[in-house]
């Protein structure tokens, strides 16, 4: 009776449901990284507060194929003097969430500064980003192709993937469509990467 579950534990490992996501959530303060990272939780808006650390949270969420993954994300302080600590919480991460305001025309160079400093970090070398174009709902809100360009999008090394999603965090916009989009992007990477070791 007590070895019954062990013929069981190689099914149980080969189902993607169990694969949990390792997400780190940046971008400049004020972005509205909280609110993606609440709004993802709890499926409504949350009134935050600048984060001084980082918020961490596992999240269930639903995809296209109603399949259901497991996002572990941690949401990292975007005031500069947090910003040199973004490295350590990269550290082996599966995906990067990038947050920018897309209102905040004046900040977008900072922001393109610190999206390509994170991305050429070694570690980091083709790890997936998925950046959030928030508060697309504003009346004075740049447009994708505006903000692929101020950001310098095509700059970014050939080996990081990477996908622009205009959203709306506090009503939940495009959400759901760009973590579909980074779920993607991961799997595509863990592919490649465990058929790079079989040629090894």
């Amino acid at each position: 009776m007590g070895n019954g579950l062990s013929d069981q534990t190689p099914i149980l490992s080969s189902l993607p449901s169990f694969q949990s996501f390792h997400i780190v959530i940046l971008g400049l303060d004020c972005a509205g990284k909280t609110t993606v990272l609440y709004r993802l939780q709890f499926n409504e808006f949350v009134n935050t507060v600048p984060t001084k650390g980082f918020n961490t949270e596992k999240i269930k969420v639903t995809l296209g194929n109603s399949k259901t993954v497991t996002f572990h994300f941690w949401d990292v302080g975007g005031q500069e003097k947090l910003r040199p600590l973004w490295k350590s919480y990269t550290r082996c991460t599966d995906g990067i969430v990038f947050v920018v305001d897309s209102v905040d025309v004046e900040r977008m160079e900072e922001a393109k500064t610190e999206l390509h400093k994170i991305t050429r970090i070694s570690e980091n070398q083709g790890v997936p980003v998925l950046i959030i174009a928030n508060k697309q709902d504003l009346r004075n809100s740049l447009s994708l192709s505006e903000i692929e360009k101020m950001l310098a999008m095509s700059e970014l090394s050939s080996s990081t993937p990477w996908h622009l999603q205009p959203t709306c965090a506090i009503i939940g916009d495009g959400l759901r469509e760009g973590l579909e989009k980074l779920h993607d992007m991961i799997i595509k990477r863990r592919k490649m990467l465990r058929q790079q070791k079989k040629k090894r």
